[in-house]
């Protein structure tokens, strides 16, 4: 495989950073995340953490080289994912579960399979058009398939935020598949939060990434998107691939996957970060670094139960 990867994750006007991120490759197939955790303090993030970290462990064990089923993958893990979740509720005797959007994409044998549920997105961007696009699980999406709302109404409607499927939460997620999808030498899959593509929007998106370098419109569009939503910005991530054919020509800061070991991984992921303090000009919150290690601690105490079931 070759392909040139870049994921970023920004606090936003946000007290803390509910959103996780990651992306892990083996010699024949890559895996791509996003999480926007939701709930009180610490409990969105906790969701994310979790789902993200369970997933991408899950890939580490099962890509040897590569995964038997890529779709089968994504519908086993994102399900046991979403019972670590309430277990982990369970345990720490939460009044209810918290919650977190997913959308996950698994890049194997030249083709794409993706999963989502909720409003995190994914676009496959193809010659400067959007081929294929998620759709929201949201109650304004709904209204938009009824002709209730046209995309203009459903940027201003104040229900714009709610969501019927997730990880987590009181009732089953509704996880929604994509068909295994070919990619063509210069493809993009791009994976964000709606903190980003919500002050973007489509267009916003398409036009950032003309062109195809990543690496340098990553970080631009992330600035373009706080700009715009100025004080009301959440949280917002990206993740954005390129892919190149073998054969093609050496593309500056791509990664080969050819000369890896059968059992090697490489894997980037976002942790718990401390939030806004007042001398970034945000609120002060209660995050200590103790806190942060022991809910990491149950994190991983929780997914380790669910791996020896």
């Amino acid at each position: 495989m070759r392909f040139t990867i870049y994921q970023e994750s920004r606090i936003g006007r946000r007290k803390t950073n509910q959103d996780r991120i990651a992306y892990c490759y083996s010699r024949d197939a890559l895996l791509m995340l996003i999480a926007d955790g939701m709930g009180g303090h610490l409990h969105g993030e906790v969701a994310a953490h979790l789902a993200v970290q369970f997933i991408t462990q899950a890939f580490q064990r099962e890509a040897q080289p590569a995964l038997l089923d890529p779709a089968l993958f994504l519908s086993r893990t994102l399900s046991r994912a979403h019972s670590a979740i309430l277990d982990y509720a369970f345990d720490k005797n939460l009044p209810e579960a918290p919650r977190t959007t997913i959308v996950a994409c698994v890049v194997q044998e030249n083709s794409a399979t993706w999963a989502h549920a909720g409003d995190s997105r994914l676009y496959l961007l193809r010659q400067g058009r959007v081929a294929a696009q998620t759709r929201d699980h949201s109650r304004v999406q709904l209204m938009m398939d009824q002709g209730l709302l046209d995309a203009e109404g459903a940027a201003r409607h104040p229900g714009r935020n709610r969501i019927y499927s997730c990880l987590g939460g009181s009732h089953l997620p509704q996880i929604e598949f994509s068909r295994r999808t070919p990619l063509q030498d210069g493809d993009l899959i791009v994976l964000c939060t709606d903190g980003l593509w919500g002050p973007l929007g489509n267009e916003g998106v398409v036009l950032g990434l003309l062109g195809g370098n990543v690496m340098g419109a990553v970080p631009k569009m992330m600035s373009r998107a706080e700009s715009i939503a100025g004080d009301g910005c959440d949280n917002l991530s990206m993740i954005a691939m390129a892919w190149h054919e073998d054969a093609g020509q050496p593309t500056p800061a791509a990664v080969s996957t050819q000369t890896m070991a059968l059992d090697d991984f490489n894997t980037r992921m976002d942790t718990f970060q401390r939030g806004r303090g007042s001398a970034s000009g945000g609120p002060d919150i209660d995050l200590s670094d103790d806190e942060i290690e022991r809910t990491i601690a149950e994190i991983n105490s929780t997914i380790q139960k669910f791996n020896r079931n």
